[in-house]
């Protein structure tokens, strides 16, 4: 399985926001519709063997599943509407357990680290960064992680958590990505070079 974090920084983590100015009002939300895109839509399917973590704000997680997702369009507010309604059941959400708001999608008062805590239980965590090895030159782990950040960097925190939870630092490229086409290019590389992660 290939898993992915997403760091949303400004991301709302109550329902109350609107879809049509995903990237104002409901905090850059459009950056994660687009990388919850890149990370399970094909051209014609989606990706079963993938999950992804958006961790909002530092205190709510939303899990998508691959396997299990139904209703999900491939268009942003489509999306930030799942987001939307996940968030909406978040009162349901007692400490850590989840709440599964639509299917194939749960909501969690969980911050970065507990994400990473239980992550790294499953699989090795690589963390994305454009200054870290060429990703050609790594072999991938069994049921990898890469963590990423939206639109902003990684805090001082984020960094130190990091330090403690991956094992590696990998670059797509020698330019800085949108986050998205750094979830693209990830998924190329490992599908052109037969990893069936």
């Amino acid at each position: 399985m290939r898993r992915f974090i997403v760091l949303g920084h400004t991301a709302p983590t109550d329902p109350d926001f609107s879809l049509d100015d995903l990237a104002g009002a409901a905090g850059r939300l459009d950056v994660l519709a687009r990388c919850v895109n890149s990370a399970f839509f094909l051209s014609h399917g989606l990706r079963e063997s993938v999950r992804v973590f958006l961790v909002l704000s530092d205190t709510v997680t939303i899990r998508l599943e691959g396997v299990e997702l139904r209703y999900m369009n491939p268009d942003e507010r489509n999306i930030a509407g799942l987001l939307r309604q996940a968030l909406d059941s978040r009162a349901e959400a007692i400490g850590h357990s989840e709440v599964e708001s639509t299917p194939g999608i749960y909501v969690s008062n969980r911050g970065f680290e507990d994400v990473l805590k239980a992550t790294a239980r499953e699989g090795a965590i690589i963390q994305l960064h454009e200054e870290g090895t060429p990703l050609a030159d790594v072999e991938p782990p069994e049921n990898p992680a890469f963590v990423l950040s939206d639109h902003q960097d990684f805090t001082t925190a984020e960094h130190d958590l990091l330090e403690e939870y991956t094992t590696k630092r990998v670059s797509v490229g020698p330019k800085a990505l949108h986050a998205d086409h750094v979830i693209s290019v990830v998924h190329n590389y490992l599908d052109t070079e037969g990893y069936s992660i």
